[in-house]
């Protein structure tokens, strides 16, 4: 019998149906970034127990949009652009394990299945969404170019339901893309037993992961707001409410994951 192949499932003897193929995994794109200011209890409450505040500004948390395209080695997905092409809205919040301080990924949407496989594998809490923002362009008037007064709107919305939207104005170049999501990133991989009624976990892992060979443009501040809802099947507003808006970033960058590191198995 042959082997069935694939980085992922489906699994077949080409392993060409795979949802995902394997790493390294490489993302160039657009971010656009509001940081901003939530109690902290609302922080405490979206962490693991053996997950701690961060001690310095633990109710900062950092909302992101990402206009991806990607590829794994080879780049045949950009020639096949529905493979490459995602978009991405997250919050993401700022941690401690055993004395080190990471940022971690709380809540996520994202426009395509790959995504959502690659966010398994990786531990991000990934759902679909419709995701929008807008993109700058060098020519022309139908777009702004990446310059001071630049205008950016970005949206997210799920089920039909609008749940956060914002607008940035760029200031000038910075020497940062903010500092909640500059840290390397603490998930869980968590699953539920097939078993009904059981009370572990089937899988209860802690990793840590970065990104590799990171590249950038320049760094901008911008003037920043933020408005979040709730809707039946989401809660940003609910869990991680806007208290004051600490400001905003944008940048194109360049990044590449190639694997992670397991911290614990529990």
């Amino acid at each position: 019998m042959p082997e069935l192949q694939g980085f992922a499932p489906p699994y077949t003897e080409s392993g060409r149906s795979a949802l995902i193929p394997d790493p390294p995994w490489f993302y160039s794109g657009d971010l656009l970034t509001v940081e901003y200011r939530t109690d902290v209890e609302r922080v405490r409450a979206i962490l693991p127990d053996d997950v701690d505040l961060a001690e310095e500004d633990p109710g900062a948390v950092a909302f992101i949009w990402a206009d991806w395209q990607s590829c794994s080695t080879g780049g045949a997905e950009l020639l096949d652009p529905a493979r490459s092409q995602y978009k991405e809205a997250f919050a993401v919040v700022r941690c401690r394990y055993e004395g080190v301080t990471y940022s971690r990924c709380v809540l996520i949407w994202v426009t395509s299945d790959f995504a959502i496989a690659r966010g398994v594998h990786q531990g991000y809490p990934k759902k679909l969404g419709s995701i929008h923002q807008t993109r700058p362009m060098p020519f022309g008037r139908g777009a702004p170019r990446i310059e001071p007064g630049a205008r950016f709107g970005a949206t997210l919305a799920a089920y039909d339901h609008r749940l956060a939207q914002a607008v940035i104005t760029l200031t000038g170049p910075s020497d940062t893309n903010g500092f909640v999501n500059a840290l390397p990133m603490l998930h869980h991989r968590q699953v539920r037993p097939i078993e009904r009624g059981a009370s572990d976990w089937a899988l209860d892992e802690v990793l840590t992961m970065s990104g590799v060979d990171v590249e950038g443009g320049p760094s901008w501040a911008a003037d920043a707001e933020l408005a979040l809802f709730d809707s039946p099947w989401d809660e940003p507003a609910s869990a991680l409410p806007v208290r004051e808006v600490i400001g905003g970033y944008y940048r194109q960058v360049g990044t590449s994951w190639n694997g992670g590191t397991t911290l614990a198995h529990r």
